[in-house]
């Protein structure tokens, strides 16, 4: 599954939990599947900001990479 159906379908389970028509046993079976849909999608979150880099200026005027890391300079 990819990222966007892993989180479309961590929606659906919190509204199928939230229900009031959702027994127990089901209950238990869809925390469980969104216990490991949530460390699926913070893996890949982890990955993708690993990977991306902001651009920056050096002291030379010269364009550098460096990790992003989910701050702002600002």
């Amino acid at each position: 599954m990819s990222f966007e159906s892993d989180l479309k379908r961590m929606e659906e389970i919190t509204d199928l939990l939230k229900s009031d028509e959702t027994g127990l046993e089901e209950s238990i079976k869809l925390y469980e599947e969104a216990s490991e849909l949530g460390r699926k999608l913070s893996k890949t979150l982890s990955e993708i900001q690993r990977k991306v880099e902001k651009v920056v200026s050096d002291n030379e005027n010269e364009l550098e990479t460096v990790p992003f890391d989910g701050e702002s300079d600002d």
